[in-house]
C-alpha cells in the first residue's frame, strides 16, 4: 500500500535521531562560510583511520536497515528512498560552495571515474559535477513527488517497475556520494561534517547491500571505503 512519506515504523526513532543530527549541517555551513582551504592530506583522505571512525551516532545499522515486521517491502523501500534523498541533499548543499564548474568541470569519482548524464532521448552528456548533481536531484525530486510512482495515500498502490525506479535513484545517489568523497572530503573535514557523511554513506551502503539495490560494478570505485566502513 502507499503512504510512504508518512511511515512511522519500528526503525523511525533511530532514523529521527539521524535526521536530527543532519539538521546541524546548515549551522555548520554558516559557521564555516569563510573557510575555503582544507588540511593537506593524502590522495584518499577518506581512508585515513582518524577520519573513518568519526560518526554522528552509535547505531546498529543492520537493525535500522532490516524490514520491520509486517511492513510491506515496497513501503519500506519508499520510506528509505525519501529519507536518503533528503539527507544527501543537505550534505550536497552544504558543500556546494566548493563544487563549481571551475573546480569540478566533470562529474568525477575515485580512480578518475567520470559520470555522464543520459537525457530523455538517450543521449549521453558530459557535464560539470554541479550540473550533473542538479540533473540527478531534479530527476529524483520529480519521481518522489509523482503520486503515480511514490504514492502518499494509504490506499494507493505502487506501480509495476517500482523497484527498478528505486534502483535508479540509488544509483544516482551513489554517484553523488562518489563525487563528494573523491573531490570534497577535504572540504567536509574543514567544515566538520565528515562524520555526517560517513554515517549517512555507511547506512546507505548497508541498506543497498541488504536489498541488492546497486550492482557491484557501480560501487567498485568506493570498494575500499565500503570495506573500511562496514568491516
Amino acid at each position: 500500500m502507499g503512504g510512504c512519506q508518512s511511515y512511522n515504523g519500528s526503525g523511525d526513532e533511530a532514523s529521527t535521531t539521524l535526521a536530527a543530527n543532519f539538521n546541524d549541517i546548515s549551522v555548520l555551513k554558516l559557521k564555516n562560510n569563510n573557510v575555503h582551504s582544507a588540511p593537506s592530506l593524502e590522495e584518499k583522505p577518506y581512508l585515513q583511520e582518524l577520519f573513518l571512525r568519526d560518526r554522528i551516532a552509535d547505531i546498529d545499522l543492520f537493525t535500522l536497515t532490516a524490514l520491520p515486521h509486517d511492513l510491506d517491502r515496497q513501503e519500506w523501500m519508499a520510506f528509505n528512498t525519501v529519507s536518503f534523498f533528503q539527507n544527501i541533499t543537505l550534505l550536497s548543499s552544504a558543500l556546494s560552495e566548493f563544487c563549481t564548474s571551475t573546480t569540478c568541470p566533470t562529474a568525477s569519482g575515485p580512480g578518475n571515474k567520470v559520470y555522464e548524464w543520459t537525457d530523455d532521448q538517450g543521449k549521453r552528456l558530459k557535464c560539470s559535477a554541479p550540473l550533473y548533481t542538479d540533473y540527478a536531484m531534479s530527476y529524483i525530486q520529480e519521481l518522489l513527488t509523482d503520486e503515480n510512482v511514490f504514492p502518499s495515500r494509504a490506499d494507493a498502490q505502487f506501480p509495476p517497475g517500482f523497484m527498478f525506479l528505486v534502483q535508479k535513484v540509488f544509483l544516482l545517489l551513489f554517484r553523488t556520494f562518489a563525487h563528494l568523497y573523491s573531490a570534497h572530503y577535504r572540504d567536509a573535514i574543514t567544515m566538520e561534517i565528515h562524520p555526517h557523511l560517513n554515517t549517512l554513506f555507511t547506512h546507505f551502503i548497508t541498506f543497498s547491500h541488504t536489498f541488492r539495490l546497486l550492482e557491484p560494478s557501480e560501487t567498485a570505485p568506493l570498494d575500499d571505503l565500503i570495506s573500511a566502513l562496514t568491516q
